[in-house]
């Protein structure tokens, strides 16, 4: 339980940026969106891995500066002691 809420928590700091966050959300969108469509949980690491497979197949600067933005905030709102 405390992970589904973690991961709202993550979705609400994207979209409640406005503007300012507006290519990372949509980018965090596509993410769920993806694992979701493919039948696998939403988690935090679900979120970290799909981010990390996708930087490591693009060589778009601005993309991938988006990806680690995001990826920034996924990580450092997820707690050290998740077990994964």
């Amino acid at each position: 339980m405390q992970q589904t809420s973690l991961e709202a928590e993550i979705i609400n700091h994207f979209r409640s940026a406005g503007d300012s966050l507006a290519d990372e959300a949509a980018v965090l969108d596509s993410v769920i969106r993806e694992l979701a469509v493919r039948g696998q949980q939403v988690t935090t690491k679900a979120i970290i891995l799909s981010l990390i497979g996708e930087m490591e197949c693009t060589s778009d600067v601005v993309k991938l500066d988006v990806l680690r933005n995001v990826l920034e905030v996924v990580v450092g709102r997820t707690p050290d002691d998740e077990g994964f």
